[in-house]
């Protein structure tokens, strides 16, 4: 049970403490390699916990749990990972719903949209003046079948599978 506690609290403490999957596998490496588990089974799991699908930061957990502390390592490792997340996000829930009347509250939200458009331009200014060398006919060919789709009403997700298919065949 110490075990499990000890588990539950490292990535507790991991997970208030960083903001990102890939940030997290830092701190977990300097906080559990050589007290919890030894480098080559931490480099596996982080290996293994990157092959499957979902996120890699919550496998991790899940693995290391279960490497230290069986199927309660597990389970104490996945609580101390989506706890903190999951209350920050209630908290914002609350708050916006208790806010949701307030008419600042829609005036900020339509401030953001000119300011996420332009966002979305300047990130296409960058992709199609071809920083990275990327633009080519084939580019141009992908983003106009792409606004095509996207104009005859076409799902946007199914539009992005379809451009990545694209890609496949395109930039072999």
């Amino acid at each position: 049970m110490a075990r499990w506690l000890s588990i539950f609290w490292l990535f507790l403490k991991i997970n208030f403490l960083t903001t990102s999957g890939p940030a997290s596998v830092g701190l977990l490496y300097k906080e559990a390699v050589g007290k919890l588990i030894s480098e080559q089974d931490f480099v596996e799991s982080v290996g293994f916990s990157s092959v499957l699908p979902g996120s890699d930061a919550l496998q991790l957990a899940m693995f290391v749990g279960y490497s230290v502390g069986g199927l309660g390592g597990a389970l104490a490792a996945l609580l101390g990972s989506i706890l903190p997340p999951t209350i920050l996000m209630l908290l914002i829930v609350s708050l916006l719903q208790r806010l949701r009347g307030e008419a600042w509250v829609g005036n900020f939200v339509r401030g953001l949209a000119p300011a996420v458009a332009v966002l979305m331009v300047i990130v296409a200014w960058q992709v199609f003046r071809g920083e990275g060398g990327n633009t080519t006919w084939l580019t141009l060919l992908i983003a106009g079948l792409s606004l095509v789709a996207l104009l005859l009403k076409a799902p946007a997700p199914l539009v992005l599978v379809g451009a990545g298919l694209l890609g496949i065949i395109l930039f072999r």
